[in-house]
């Protein structure tokens, strides 16, 4: 008895208009928004002269959104159409009151909706989610080769890295459409009476079974081209724990498991083809269930017996090949190789040093490094700030510069940016944040191997750095001279800015106190047309930009002005060193930031996670926690301070990743023949590339396949001995960038250096440096010292700098509660046959706006330990006199005030800038002027006695009077700073 058709309900013809002007809301409103992003960016790289980059990547996103979406979606029509296509003609009813009649009544009215519709949906998500492949696709159509095969099938290996993923990728999206078609014909099928489930074993029509029949067949084929790449696949085994890579159980086991069923699924395949022909489905059937059966013992049982019963009775030998293999390709993908490593075993003589021995090494002790960039950035805050809306970074960065004599100095470097998060409550307007307060104001330096004076000496309050700055005040002509020292992009810049004027027209920029600026630069997106001003109005949701009568047709604004995310918006296929820095290079302020290309599939190498490997107690921003099993550093970027300009650098050895991405984007990378002498001096070695190759060193140091798998002579990362201080229990010790000597060196390297210790021990077994010099840039040296005669560590050389009886008697350092002790970073330094540990303390008071100073020198080497106010002292205490006549660290007093704090700079300390009270909106307030009041005069009288005492606590040498001293003299400055507004 055939169907009857059943009555649909319509909407009228008033909710039909309301459900389409809904619909047609909701799409404007969200294409709406991509469509402003991407305009948005579109300005944005054309700002940087990189467009082609922006074009590439979306060309790209759209096509594999086309060909994905019409694979996906055309296989799934086809399958749908055929199985309405061949559906019965009649339908019997299965009982009185079918419940499958309705929705054939529905789809048979609307089967063009059903048929298109479906489709069109799952092929549009099929699309979004395959334009996220893009760089997968793109290195596979711009594949260079590596020069070197896999030890196990001879490929080479840009198979596995470009090929392999592109044709998982293929194989993949097959799957999914053979899948949905089967259970979209299978729906298809049963809702139309093709397949019904009466009775005890069922009905199934001949159309139906043919085609649910191929699908499979099809299916199971995929599966067999599946075995096949599970093959290469195994080059990157997981299986066991110690390495990465094909184990002897995956060689001699599930290989072989994986060409049988390779061939087993190729003849179900078969069998399903079949009943094309045969009515039978019992071949199909069986066939399935061989695979099935084979897959459980032959890919799963015979290498599980294997493992169990062979291989680890007997692992240290059969895991012996695969061992050497992953170390080959560990040290190759990493960097670590034998050739780009000298090594000094038994370091360590033992032999008594003397002092004119220390003394002579001044490779060493004349570049000690006595200031932590982790710890004081308060102090350069406080000192050299000016105002509330400048600020420095977090953690400072160390370079090297040569002064006039061509010796190397190594310098505290930070950049005065602007920070509008510090703007007082009545600055905080929007013009003020994006259109007067836009730009830093100089950059400073210190000397990384001196202070100002001697602690406890002088007239000063404390050992400081010995600050120069190069502003605008002074024209940049500090001891580092900049041609322009106005910083528009920097690690501080949340904020957009919107600069320019028209010709004539009033400044408005804040420049310096009587000053005000307009930008000259290329840097930025022109707004000056309304659509342009309409479009970043709704992208920021502000109306003051569309409305602003100062926006002229000279504006431009600023965005994404952190360098590091301006490298990596130009260059998304790089992963980024966490810690740009600045360096004044041909007299322009240019930021500096490391780029890697990084994989996670080259054969055999030990898979490392990025996080992991790169984080310790200072590491921000953390990186991700991803997989890799390869990584160079083959990008240089610097980013222009005033333009913005982003530029990369092709450097080090040729890269076939690097080659891939040029083919991507030609021409966005220059050639290493453009990177100017002075720009490669300024080049160090990039510390998140350090971390995870010391990481890896610690076990690949290991020569031999038996010590390997013993874990036998395995170093690791000491934690930090001040890890409470930092970052918390746990974090390991960060490598420290020093000028040193060591003894495989001619002379003194700006390097990259670390301490390791045994695994599970606390003992010092080795010391890493990776050198910055032009020279010999990127030169690991390892000095392994002998396990007969152990050095102290640096956790062990901690505890007992601390428990020293020189330092348990001014324990007042310690336990006074106006004052905290903070201990720096502490050093290994090699000297003269052994270990030199040089760590400062610092002391800050306990109060608002307090700064660390430097108070102490401690000094450990073998089993003495120095502790004085200066290195030299500390360097004399363990070696006797005259070993630190050439550590001279502390500035002359005299020369002081002429080097020393606030050099070249706006003077007088934080003025507090009003925005909204005087004048336009956009303007800061005047300058309080004028007699002084009873008040200050008082404030100056309290300043003035907190001034003695702390003179008075100096002389005594009494570190718990210095702390209530300085505690008082803030308190005294922040009183002085009330009452006189800041002024």
């Amino acid at each position: 008895m055939a169907t009857r058709p059943v009555g649909v309900p319509k909407l009228s013809r008033r909710s039909r208009i309301l459900l389409i002007l809904g619909a047609v809301v909701l799409v404007a409103l969200i294409v709406g928004s991509r469509l402003i992003g991407t305009y948005v960016n579109w300005l944005w790289f054309g700002g940087v002269g990189y467009r082609g980059i922006f074009t590439t990547i979306v060309l790209t996103r759209i096509t594999l959104f086309v060909c994905a979406g019409v694979f996906l979606g055309g296989v799934l029509a086809l399958n749908l159409w055929l199985a309405y296509r061949t559906r019965p003609v009649f339908v019997p009813l299965s009982g009185q009151d079918d419940p499958l009649a309705r929705y054939r009544t529905v789809i048979t009215q609307r089967s063009k909706w059903f048929g298109i519709g479906i489709p069109v949906a799952v092929g549009a998500i099929g699309g979004l989610a395959a334009t996220g492949d893009w760089r997968m696709v793109q290195l596979f159509l711009n594949r260079q080769p590596f020069g070197t095969e896999d030890p196990v099938f001879g490929h080479d290996i840009g198979l596995y890295v470009f090929q392999l993923p592109f044709f998982r990728w293929l194989l993949a999206w097959a799957f999914v459409a053979v899948t949905l078609s089967f259970f979209a014909a299978l729906a298809t099928h049963y809702v139309f009476g093709g397949i019904k489930l009466a009775g005890r074993s069922g009905q199934i029509s001949q159309a139906a079974r043919i085609q649910l029949a191929v699908l499979a067949g099809i299916f199971v084929l995929l599966k067999a081209v599946d075995f096949f790449f599970d093959r290469w696949d195994l080059l990157l085994s997981q299986r066991s724990e110690l390495f990465t890579g094909a184990s002897y159980t995956d060689l001699n086991a599930v290989m072989p498991a994986k060409v049988i069923l390779l061939c087993i699924s190729v003849i179900c395949a078969l069998a399903f083809f079949a009943v094309i022909f045969l009515r039978n489905l019992q071949i199909p059937a069986l066939a399935t269930v061989l695979l099935v059966l084979s897959s459980l013992v032959i890919g799963a049982l015979w290498p599980a017996l294997l493992q169990q019963f062979s291989v680890e009775p007997n692992a240290n030998e059969r895991e012996s090949t695969s061992i050497e293999r992953n170390m080959a390709a560990t040290k190759q993908a990493f960097g670590i190789t034998d050739d780009k490593i000298n090594v000094q075993e038994n370091f360590g003589s033992g032999e008594e040093v003397t002092p004119e021995e220390v003394a002579q090494d001044t490779g060493t002790i004349s570049n000690v490094r006595l200031l932590d960039p982790s710890l004081l950035s308060e102090t350069f805050t406080q000192l050299e700030q000016q105002f509330n809306f400048y600020g420095f970074p977090k953690e400072l960065d160390i370079d090297r510069y040569r002064d006039e004599n061509g010796n190397l100095q190594d310098y505290l470097v930070a950049v005065r940016g602007i920070n509008t998060d510090g703007l007082a409550d009545n600055q905080r307007s929007w013009i003020n944040r994006h259109m007067v307060y836009t730009h830093g104001n100089g950059f400073v330096t210190a000397p990384a191997d001196r202070v100002n004076t001697v602690p406890g000496e002088g007239d000063e309050t404390g050992a400081y750095p010995v600050f120069s700055m190069s502003d605008v005040a002074n024209d940049g002509q500090g001891e580092i001279p900049v041609e322009q020292p106005r910083v528009y992009y920097g690690e501080l810049n949340r904020d957009y800015a919107i600069v320019g004027a028209e010709p004539g027209e009033q400044p408005r920029e804040y420049d310096t106190q009587n000053s005000r600026y307009t930008y000259q630069g290329d840097g930025g997106v022109a707004i000056g047309n309304w659509f342009n001003r309409a479009v970043f109005a709704a992208h920021y949701g502000q109306r003051n930009i569309l409305f602003n009568q100062n926006i002229g047709s000279n504006s431009k604004i600023m965005f994404d002005r952190n360098p590091r995310e301006r490298v990596q918006k130009v260059a998304p296929w790089l992963k980024l060193d966490g810690d740009p820095y600045p360096a004044v290079v041909d007299g322009r302020i240019t930021w500096i930031v490391d780029g890697y290309t990084t994989l996670d599939n080259y054969p055999y190498s030990t898979l490392t996670s990025f996080g992991g490997a790169t984080s310790d107690s200072t590491s921000d921003p953390a990186q991700p926690n991803q997989q890799i099993n390869y990584i160079r550093n083959s990008v240089k970027a610097t980013v222009d301070a005033y333009t913005g300009e982003v530029t990369l650098y092709e450097f080090g050895e040729k890269d076939p990743v690097l080659e891939a991405w040029k083919g991507v984007f030609p021409g966005v990378v220059k050639p290493k023949s453009e990177i100017s002498d002075e720009l490669r001096q300024h080049f160090r070695y990039p510390a998140d590339l350090f971390k995870v190759q010391r990481q890896l060193l610690a076990r690949y140091h290991v020569d031999n396949p038996g010590d390997f798998y013993a874990t036998r002579g395995f170093w690791e990362v000491p934690n930090d001995p001040n890890e409470s201080q930092r970052g918390g229990p746990g974090e390991k010790q960060p490598p420290f960038y020093v000028i040193a000597q060591a003894p495989t060196q001619d002379e003194p390297t700006f390097q990259l250096t670390s301490a390791m210790t045994p695994l599970e021990r606390q003992n010092l077994s080795a010391w890493i440096s990776a050198s910055s010099d032009p020279e010999n840039y990127g030169e690991l040296t390892v000095l392994e010292l002998p396990t007969d005669n152990q050095t102290l560590g640096p956790g062990q050389v901690q505890r007992k700098m601390e428990s020293t009886p020189k330092v348990t008697e001014d324990r007042t350092l310690f336990d006074n509660p106006g004052v905290r002790a903070m201990f720096g970073n502490l050093l290994t330094l090699p000297v003269k046959g052994g270990m030199l540990y040089v760590e400062p303390i610092y002391i800050r008071p306990n109060s608002e706006d307090s700064y660390p100073q430097l108070a102490r020198v401690l000094t450990s080497y073998g089993d003495r330990v120095g502790y004085a106010d200066t290195l030299q002292e500390s360097l004399e205490q363990i070696f006797g006199e005259g070993a630190g006549r050439n550590a001279q660290t502390a500035e002359d007093e005299g020369d002081q005030q002429g080097d020393g704090q606030q050099q070249g700079g706006d003077q007088g300390g934080q003025d507090q800038q009003q925005g909204d009270g005087q004048q336009d909106e956009g303007q800061q307030g005047g300058d309080q002027q004028g007699g002084q009041s009873p008040e200050v005069d008082q404030a100056v009288r309290e300043l003035q006695a907190a001034l003695e005492q702390v003179r008075s606590a100096q002389q005594s040498g009494n570190l718990g009077e210095l702390g209530s001293a300085f505690q008082r003299l803030e308190e005294a400055m922040n009183r002085y700073e009330r009452v006189t507004g800041g002024n």
